[in-house]
C-alpha cells in the first residue's frame, strides 16, 4: 500500500479529528436539550412536540422541572395538592399556545412566568427586598410587598390574607408589576395600588 504524502495524512488525520469533535458535540447537545417528558410519546403538532424540537424550551422545561421538584419539596405536607392541581392547569394552559400567532413565544412566556412564580411563592431565592405599605391612611388596606431576582423580576404582594403574584412590566417611568387582577406602580417613592378586578387605585406609602 503506498505511503500518502505527510501533508494529506495531516490534513486526514486533522479531518478525521474534526468530524469525531463535531459528532461528540452534536451528540452531547442532543442529550442536553432533552426535556424532562418522552418525546417519543408525544404527539405531533402538539405543543409538547414544539417543545422537543427547540432547544431552548426544552432547557426551560429541565429548569421548571427542577424548580417545581424543589417547589414540592418546600410544600411539604401543606399545600402539594394544591401545588399539583395549579401544575395541571399551567399545562393545559401551555398546551393551548398553539393557538397563538407566535407559538415558541408563547410557550416561552408560559415557562418563564410559571418558574417565576415558583421562585417567588415558595421563596426558592432568597428575597432581595421586603416593603410594608400604608394605603389610603387604612390600616385594611396595608400590604406587603416582598421582591425577587426572577426573571421576569416579580414580588409577592400579601394584603389580610389575600396574596398575589405580580411580574415587572415595561414602564416609561418608576417600576410597574402586573398580577391578575392586581397591580402595584412604584413611583416617585410612593406606590400606586390596585386591589381586584376594576378596584380602585389606592395612594401608598412605604413605612420605614
Amino acid at each position: 500500500m503506498p505511503t500518502l504524502p505527510w501533508r494529506e495524512r495531516t490534513h486526514m488525520s486533522r479531518t478525521r479529528v474534526l468530524s469525531l469533535s463535531l459528532c461528540l458535540s452534536l451528540s452531547a447537545s442532543a442529550w442536553a436539550v432533552k426535556p424532562s417528558f418522552d418525546c417519543a410519546q408525544v404527539r405531533s403538532g402538539s405543543t409538547e412536540a414544539l417543545v422537543c424540537a427547540k432547544a431552548e424550551l426544552s432547557k426551560l422545561d429541565h429548569q421548571l422541572a427542577r424548580v417545581y421538584a424543589a417547589a414540592l419539596k418546600k410544600a411539604g405536607k401543606q399545600h402539594p395538592p394544591v401545588l399539583k392541581a395549579e401544575q395541571r392547569g399551567w399545562i393545559k394552559g401551555r398546551n393551548d399556545c398553539w393557538k397563538s400567532t407566535d407559538q415558541v413565544q408563547c410557550v416561552r412566556d408560559s415557562y418563564q412566568l410559571r418558574i417565576a412564580e415558583l421562585q417567588a411563592r415558595y421563596r426558592l431565592l432568597t428575597p432581595i427586598a421586603s416593603v410594608s405599605y400604608a394605603c389610603d391612611g387604612n390600616p385594611a388596606n396595608a400590604l406587603v410587598a416582598t421582591f425577587f431576582n426572577t426573571n421576569p423580576a416579580s414580588l409577592i404582594a400579601e394584603r389580610g390574607d389575600e396574596v398575589s403574584f405580580m411580574v415587572q412590566q415595561r414602564s416609561a417611568s418608576g417600576a410597574r408589576y402586573q398580577g391578575r387582577n392586581e397591580s402595584l406602580w412604584e413611583h416617585q417613592g410612593e406606590a400606586t395600588v390596585v386591589w381586584g378586578y376594576h378596584a380602585p387605585e389606592m395612594s401608598c406609602q412605604p413605612q420605614h
